[in-house]
């Protein structure tokens, strides 16, 4: 098990406001096609997808001390080639390309997952050395995000980590609803995400808490 703690804290009001901002703009601006808009129900939802990108993107921007986002998802210049920032760790720079999920809380077994598109870890010109994971729930109008750390892409390919689904895959999620593949994609469990780096100081992030992934009976 290699994720050991994850953490969490509440974002500010205009955090969510820069992120819907973006938003707004690349719906303006949309020219890329997304594996959801084949799905007319799933079509409805963009702004929501792009939203909860997006406000990952900035959490992580503010939280690590990196410029933000000037665009989101979806504009005809917000595409960044699976480099969403570049951090620096020990004596080298990575390119992490940020995956942000929404989900009903922070409390995470350690079987959940972080789906990932086979597409993309394939994708010619790619410039992602690894996946960062954050997830954000709502707590009444505060929007929560969960750090859960970091995916090597490169344990992924070789098969170190995850397990592939073709599309067309059906899966049950943890609630025992049901969602099918509609492209082949990874599973990464959390429990195989490395934990994130603290952040220089974690008093100045609004109800910070350090947790752990509850153990599943197998």
């Amino acid at each position: 098990m290699n994720n050991n703690f994850y953490f969490s804290f509440a974002l500010t009001s205009e955090q969510v406001s820069y992120a819907k901002s973006l938003v707004e703009y690349s719906l303006t601006h949309h020219q890329v096609a997304n594996i959801w808009d084949k799905d007319a129900d799933r079509k409805s939802q963009t702004d929501i997808f792009r939203f909860t990108g997006t406000l990952g993107e900035v959490a992580f921007a503010d939280t690590y001390r990196l410029p933000r986002p000037i665009r989101a998802f979806g504009a005809a210049d917000g595409q960044d080639m699976g480099k969403d920032f570049q951090l620096l760790l020990g004596e080298k720079s990575i390119n992490i390309d940020v995956k942000t999920m929404r989900r009903k809380s922070n409390l995470f077994f350690n079987n959940y997952v972080l789906n990932i598109p086979d597409s993309q870890l394939h994708k010619i010109g790619t410039l992602t050395d690894c996946y960062f994971c954050i997830s954000i729930h709502q707590e009444k109008s505060t929007w929560i995000a969960s750090f859960l750390g970091f995916i090597n892409k490169n344990d992924i390919l070789k098969e170190k980590v995850g397990k592939k689904y073709v599309a067309g895959s059906s899966r049950l999620r943890h609630d025992g609803t049901a969602f099918v593949f509609l492209e082949d994609t990874y599973e990464i469990e959390f429990q195989d995400i490395h934990s994130p780096l603290l952040p220089t100081d974690t008093s100045a992030l609004p109800r910070y808490k350090c947790l752990h992934l509850k153990k599943t009976l197998r």
